[in-house]
């Protein structure tokens, strides 16, 4: 960001409070300019994005990666825009601080540059998202100008595209380096301040890194990116389905989830809950 955060202070609930300045779309490209690593994490409700907006996260991603960790779905094809604007109201709601992207779903962008400016102007208008992003590079960059030519924020995104799952043949590490390279020039070009990089051999996002005036968010493509993003139920060890080889567990929240509920079930099954202490006289 263009200006150092505030010494964290502890809020009442026990937990850290970070800088209230809203992180803005300047401050992105700030930080490429000063050498800032920025942090992305994913949030559909507002119980997480509250918890990730008071930890300091300087953006929350409402990703159609929903699609699996909240729908229980193959992909994320079937996510709808409607879907979208609902679940990023919820984020909007639990956030102060941090810039609040929104995944454009399939078939939303891809018919043409004029639909793609209408999903996003609905999108941003109807959810108070802060920006967009959207899928492919060179195909979509005419997408990109036409929402960027309303000062509509958008970041793109490059390397495995989730919506093209079907053609990929599954999720696999893309290596077409100069292909990769064009994509992501012709994204700035277009317009977008932000350029997610996903499933790239580190040495190539570096590349791109290097070639962009606006900064690069890895999610698996190493560490010479300008930030990182993971899914925050990954992150958590709360989804399993998945467990891709960039995807670190900072906590296994998951069995924490699966112990207490289970606490719980005997308690009431042995009569121990609810105790005097937990009833009213």
């Amino acid at each position: 960001m263009s200006a150092p955060p505030r010494p964290a202070k502890t809020g009442s609930n026990g937990s850290s409070t970070h800088e209230l300045r809203p992180v803005t779309v300047p401050d992105f490209l700030a930080a490429k300019a000063s050498g800032r690593r920025l942090t992305m994490l994913t949030a559909y409700d507002y119980t997480m994005a509250r918890l990730l907006d008071a930890a300091g996260v300087d953006s929350i991603l409402v990703g159609d990666s929903l699609g699996m960790v909240v729908q229980g779905q193959p992909d994320s094809l079937a996510v709808t825009l409607d879907e979208m604007i609902y679940h990023t109201r919820l984020v909007i709601r639990g956030v102060r601080r941090s810039l609040v992207i929104t995944d454009l779903p399939f078939m939303t962008y891809q018919v043409s540059p004029q639909q793609a400016l209408e999903s996003a102007g609905r999108l941003l208008q109807q959810s108070g998202a802060h920006g967009v992003k959207l899928e492919g590079g060179v195909r979509s960059a005419a997408a990109v100008a036409a929402i960027t030519a309303v000062d509509i924020p958008v970041v793109g995104h490059i390397g495995l595209t989730p919506q093209s799952v079907r053609r990929l043949g599954g999720y696999k590490v893309q290596r077409n380096a100069e292909q990769l390279l064009d994509d992501a020039l012709a994204l700035e070009a277009a317009g977008a301040f932000a350029l997610v990089v996903e499933c790239v051999p580190a040495e190539i996002a570096q590349r791109i890194t290097a070639a962009l005036k606006i900064p690069t968010i890895g999610i698996g493509a190493g560490p010479h990116c300008d930030g990182q993003v993971l899914v925050t139920p990954d992150l958590l060890g709360l989804f399993n389905e998945l467990r891709p080889r960039f995807v670190k567990h900072y906590a296994e929240l998951g069995q924490e989830v699966m112990r207490a509920v289970e606490d719980y079930c005997r308690e009431v099954r042995d009569g121990e809950f609810p105790s005097a202490e937990y009833s009213f006289r």
